[in-house]
């Protein structure tokens, strides 16, 4: 009656459980098809993926938050620290802090230099 969120396993024999082969995640052990390094493979192009090779560069990142009447949209100004399939850390030097933002409300990321990219097909 009160389960909401259905129960996986962390691992099954076929390398990766059925969460993590509906949200395109694989095991970094031999068992996936990952890179080895932490990231998803070329092939497979994410936000998170691009973000992580312009890891250290300045970048204003648009959100909006719908339905909350103070602050609809923003835009958070910093370093690109780190980012996962739900989120970006970004660093504010001039503030001296931290956030932690939520990949749901992006919108988009503006850079201030030229970005690494690497398209999967070359």
């Amino acid at each position: 009656m009160y389960n909401y969120y259905p129960w996986y396993p962390m691992q099954q024999q076929g390398g990766f459980s059925p969460y993590e082969a509906n949200m395109g995640i694989r095991q970094q052990n031999g068992n996936g098809n990952g890179n080895g390094n932490g990231m998803l493979p070329l092939e497979e192009s994410y936000i998170e993926n691009i973000l992580r090779l312009n890891r250290g560069k300045r970048a204003n990142v648009y959100m909006t938050f719908e339905g909350n009447p103070d602050w609809q949209s923003m835009v958070f100004r910093g370093i690109i620290d780190e980012a996962g399939r739900d989120h970006i850390v970004l660093r504010d030097e001039e503030a001296g802090r931290w956030y932690l933002l939520l990949m749901v409300y992006l919108d988009y990321v503006v850079f201030d230099e030229e970005i690494n990219y690497q398209y999967p097909f070359e």
